[in-house]
């Protein structure tokens, strides 16, 4: 995933229970926690299994710090599930009773990262194709990155589907793709893009029929992620200290400890 989004500034924020108070006080509260509660809850689920549920719901927009970090885990979420009544968590849930408790969970929450802020490296990418626009708008360029990725191609070997896709994957990087694998979204496009283009048939292609493959492929993409954009984020704790108050820092340089996508 990194590999994807190197190229995005970092925004270091620093969660200290601010934005999740003012999620909890907010008028529309109740109407998202029940349509939360309605998105989780399965039959006959628990009190404790649905708020850990409802939690995965909550992103750092919510000013909640990725509930997947171990150290969140142990030092924020357990702790406020420690001071809810115990009994209570392990029964079937209705409605009301989760949105009461939620609240109160939320709550506690919001104390603990009032007592210790979380601090969160936070990064955003959307591919809009627009990047694919302007190098297929760019003859030159276009010729030059596609001699360069025929180059590449093992000599003596036929030009199949196998080797068209690791020149694709060569090119992501000049046209603002993560590499194959990396976003799932962005996988499928470029998946739908090969079908259209015909070229998972496995047959062999000579070097402009190879060039002709990779623009059209280009192409398809490019529609699809014009017309539905997809935005990708990811959010990972720094585990260290910082004496700042303020809620948002200045982005610092582009570090590898962005890596995982927030749940």
């Amino acid at each position: 995933m990194a590999a994807g989004l190197k190229r995005d500034p970092i925004v270091i924020l620093r969660i200290n229970g601010e934005d999740l108070n003012e999620f909890v006080e907010n008028p529309g509260f109740e109407t998202e926690a029940i349509a939360i509660f309605s998105q989780v809850e399965p039959t006959n689920a628990t009190l404790l299994q649905c708020l850990l549920a409802a939690l995965r719901q909550l992103t750092v927009d919510h000013g909640i710090p990725p509930s997947s970090d171990s150290w969140v885990m142990e030092n924020v979420i357990e702790p406020a599930l420690q001071e809810l009544p115990a009994d209570k968590l392990e029964q079937s849930v209705s409605q009301g009773v989760f949105f009461q408790e939620f609240r109160k969970f939320l709550a506690i929450i919001t104390r603990r990262l009032q007592e210790h802020p979380v601090i969160v490296a936070h990064t955003e990418n959307t591919f809009d194709g627009s990047d694919i626009k302007k190098l297929l708008s760019n003859k030159f360029e276009l010729d030059k990155l596609l001699a360069s990725v025929w180059r590449g191609v093992p000599k003596g070997k036929d030009r199949t589907a196998e080797y068209i896709r690791v020149a694709f994957d060569r090119m992501a990087d000049s046209v603002n793709l993560p590499p194959y694998g990396a976003v799932e979204q962005v996988d499928a496009v470029v998946n739908e893009a090969f079908k259209m283009a015909k070229a998972d048939d496995g047959k062999a292609v000579d070097e402009l029929e190879f060039k002709k493959l990779l623009t059209d492929i280009l192409g398809a993409v490019m529609l699809q992620l014009d017309g539905n954009p997809i935005s990708v984020s990811t959010n990972s704790v720094i585990h260290e200290s910082m004496s700042t108050s303020s809620t948002l820092l200045s982005p610092s340089p582009p570090s590898p400890m962005v890596s995982s996508p927030s749940e």
